[in-house]
């Protein structure tokens, strides 16, 4: 906690608060109070909370190690459609067509037995393995291939591009046991208590909340230890910390598999507070708009890129309802506005006018302050 850097106490203040606020205001305080949050409000939040782990697990990679992925997207929809096979095992014979073992979708396209690739996700361990197994696997065998044969820069972006592309035609098809264009839906429980009761919403939202300050202090130890120090050199200068003689390819791969394992547990705790996980959420678009979340908020940062995935989807939230047709365009337009007048995004920019004043103040002669006998 010491280590942390600027904000970053003051950041992990405000997630205790609001995971202690929200639930209690929810609770306790009337409907007709000012200060009580409905509990739509309360899985819109979470939807958010669960957003910004995502954007954080892209900050450490293109903030720290200049890795611009713009296919992050396909991680947290792996650990998303890991917890959704687990959420469909829970509904048994509860179905519309009361098959205890096959999913309802399967039923319906005729499928006569569960595929291999489901067994095991009847078990809640089992799948919350799977949820860091499998990004964590697939960043590490892409990882390995792409960081050896030193692709980077736009290259390295296009091929990640390709590859959830890939992955979303792959999931639209319906041969592939995942529900194909519609997805997994209908859940009913999960561990045993109802998605819709009050009381499992607000303890979902929590931790969502407990899993992105988890997922901050990681962060944190990686980017203030010596290996943070590397993985900047590597940004700054890859060919001369090569020269240097670090293995630069093993520095990036181990960051890039945390950063999906982090993009996966985000996935995961998303679905069940939006009921759904369908291949869209693989679209190039998705990890796009990622990216603008962390260049809105500040590269490099952290907790500014949690900033900018709060703002960035308050505004969406808002802009699509009040103009739809227009929310595009606004979110491109923020885009451009930030490259040009806020390229370190808005805490990095904030930071640096702050650093200005400061020096400015210390310049500058005190004006109040008695002259001396001399300066008389």
């Amino acid at each position: 906690m010491t280590g942390l850097p600027g904000g970053g106490k003051t950041f992990l203040g405000i997630l205790l608060v609001a995971a202690l606020l929200v639930p209690l205001s929810n609770l306790l305080l009337p409907e007709t109070s000012p200060f009580h949050v409905p509990t739509y409000l309360v899985s819109l939040m979470g939807k958010y909370v669960c957003f910004a782990l995502l954007a954080l697990s892209v900050d450490l990679i293109w903030g720290f190690a200049g890795i611009l992925s713009l296919g992050h997207g396909a991680f947290f929809a792996l650990g998303g459609y890991a917890m959704g096979m687990y959420l469909m095992r829970q509904i048994g014979d509860r179905g519309v067509y009361g098959n205890p073992v096959l999913p309802d979708f399967m039923v319906f396209l005729n499928w006569t037995e569960l595929p291999w690739y489901w067994y095991g996700f009847d078990m809640f361990p089992f799948a919350m393995l799977m949820v860091l197994l499998v990004p964590g696997v697939l960043a590490f065998v892409f990882g390995w291939f792409a960081f050896r044969s030193r692709v980077t820069g736009v290259y390295l972006s296009i091929i990640t591009q390709a590859m959830t592309y890939a992955l979303l035609l792959a999931f639209f098809r319906n041969d592939m046991g995942f529900g194909g264009n519609n997805g997994l839906t209908d859940f009913k429980d999960l561990l045993g208590f109802d998605l819709q009761v009050t009381g499992t919403r607000l303890s979902l939202f929590v931790a969502s909340v407990i899993a992105l300050g988890l997922g901050y202090l990681v962060c944190c130890f990686i980017t203030q230890s010596k290996l943070g120090r590397v993985l900047v050199a590597i940004r700054d200068a890859e060919s001369r910390t090569r020269f240097s003689g670090y293995r630069v390819e093993y520095y990036k791969l181990f960051v890039f598999v945390v950063s999906a394992v982090l993009a996966g547990i985000a996935g995961a705790l998303y679905v069940p507070q939006v009921g759904i996980i369908n291949p869209s959420e693989f679209s190039p678009a998705n990890s796009i708009e990622v990216v603008i979340w962390v260049a809105v908020g500040g590269r490099g940062t952290l907790w500014g890129a949690v900033l900018g995935a709060f703002l960035v989807n308050w505004g969406k939230s808002y802009f699509t309802g009040s103009f739809p047709e227009a929310w595009l365009y606004m979110l491109g337009g923020l885009f451009v506005f930030t490259t040009l007048f806020l390229p370190k995004g808005i805490v990095g920019t904030s930071a640096t006018w702050i650093e200005k004043l400061k020096n400015r103040r210390r310049e500058s002669p005190d004006i109040g302050a008695p002259l001396s006998v001399k300066e008389e």
